[in-house]
């Protein structure tokens, strides 16, 4: 092929046709990928940058499904929490149920009492010293054989302190409060409160009779409400109506703390103490840590089981009082998670939009413009057939010179 002599126009021309052939195959190939980069020969600044930027955009897209399962864990606790608390409102319908049916044991109500001289309220800081009581005296409360409560007056010492020492005493075995003893059985079996106009209630926690007495020989229990026909009751009876409340009562507490075991997604169960961490970028150098709760009856709910079978009002008050703040703990900590899934739907949303933001990126420094490209494949078409027929025109000038040895 080397000893095949073509003229300049003829070689001219087909060169312009192998170039064009080139072009035309690049564009081919271009059109069929949809890239204008396809390898680093091609354009090695472009072709990195975009590998580059794809690699961050899988790394992040990863991320995606962590934040996902965040998102189910936070929304599963929040699911337990709105059962727990459907669960604790039918607990204080419950106790109030149990509250308006009248207790049937012995109990001690008194009137309102005389303070200073002047018919009032008692508050759980009125001075004992107030009502005639002097420091050294004693208050008794007895429900039966080596079954009471005694509380030895000492200055400063309040209603408050009377109560605390019938209530913290019912089952006490030995001392439990400065000032306070208790029979070598165990304290009386009692609960006091004060009621909502001020008078000091005492009421047996079963069917035991009920007194209360004092050393105080002058009229203090009668300015504390307690007139002397006032200070004895006879045995009483149990309300079997508080009783099944109260077993009710227990099996709600039972329920709620299968409700807080079951709200678990994936193994990670933030009602029952456990913690979860989001990550947010592929360094993990941004995350958010959800540190759970251990919304147990038991624990950071303090539901107590019903006390004396509801027996005694002070011990439904006693409930609701728990079951209310453990309705505000139940709804601080719906706040909480809200305000956490919102933060991690956030994140959620920016990282598919980055992901989206270094895909684009990368597509624009590779991909080729399908309209530019279809164009120029038409263009080369068309120059491909003017170069072959300049080549047929370079071709008959040599088929001239050959007719002259015809002729």
């Amino acid at each position: 092929m080397s000893d095949i002599v073509l003229s300049k126009g003829i070689r001219g021309n087909l060169l312009s046709l192998m170039g064009t052939a080139d072009l035309r195959d690049r564009t081919q190939y271009r059109l069929s990928t949809g890239k204008k980069v396809n390898t680093a020969l091609d354009n090695p600044g472009n072709f990195f940058s975009a590998a580059m930027l794809n690699s961050r955009a899988t790394d992040i897209t990863n991320l995606l499904d962590g934040i996902g399962t965040a998102i189910k864990t936070l929304e599963a606790a929040d699911n337990g929490i709105r059962s727990i608390v459907r669960v604790v409102e039918n607990a204080q319908a419950l106790a109030r149920q149990a509250q308006g049916s009248a207790a049937t044991t012995a109990r001690l109500g008194g009137v309102l009492p005389t303070v200073n001289g002047l018919v009032g309220a008692l508050t759980p800081q009125t001075d004992l010293t107030t009502l005639g009581f002097a420091a050294g005296e004693t208050i008794t409360i007895n429900t039966g054989t080596n079954r009471q409560t005694v509380l030895t007056i000492a200055a400063g010492m309040t209603v408050g302190n009377l109560v605390d020492a019938i209530n913290n005493n019912t089952e006490a075995t030995s001392a439990t409060g400065t000032g306070v003893t208790i029979g070598s059985t165990a304290g009386a079996d009692a609960r006091a409160l004060l009621s909502p106009d001020g008078r000091l209630v005492i009421q047996a926690i079963g069917t035991q009779p009920l007194t209360l007495s004092s050393s105080n020989a002058g009229s203090a229990l009668t300015n504390m409400g307690f007139a002397p026909a006032d200070r004895a009751k006879l045995a009483g009876e149990i309300n079997v109506t508080r009783s099944n409340i109260a077993a009710q009562f227990s099996e709600l507490r039972r329920q709620i703390d299968q409700l807080a075991k079951d709200s678990g997604f994936n193994g990670v169960n933030l009602l029952n103490a456990d913690t979860l961490q989001a990550m947010f970028n592929e360094r993990q150098t941004s995350s958010l840590t959800i540190t759970g709760v251990r919304f147990s009856v038991d624990q950071d709910l303090a539901i107590k089981d019903q006390k004396n079978r509801f027996q005694t009002d002070a011990d439904i008050n006693d409930a609701l009082g728990e079951l209310s703040q453990a309705m505000s703990m139940l709804r601080s900590q719906s706040s909480a998670f809200g305000s956490n899934l919102a933060l991690v739907q956030i994140r959620q949303k920016f990282t598919q939009e980055m992901a989206n933001t270094l895909k684009t990126g990368a597509d624009n420094l590779v991909l080729a413009d399908m309209n530019e490209e279809g164009a120029n494949m038409l263009a080369l078409q068309t120059r491909q057939q003017l170069s072959t027929q300049a080549l047929s025109l370079a071709n008959q000038a040599d088929q001239s010179v050959l007719r002259l040895f015809g002729g």
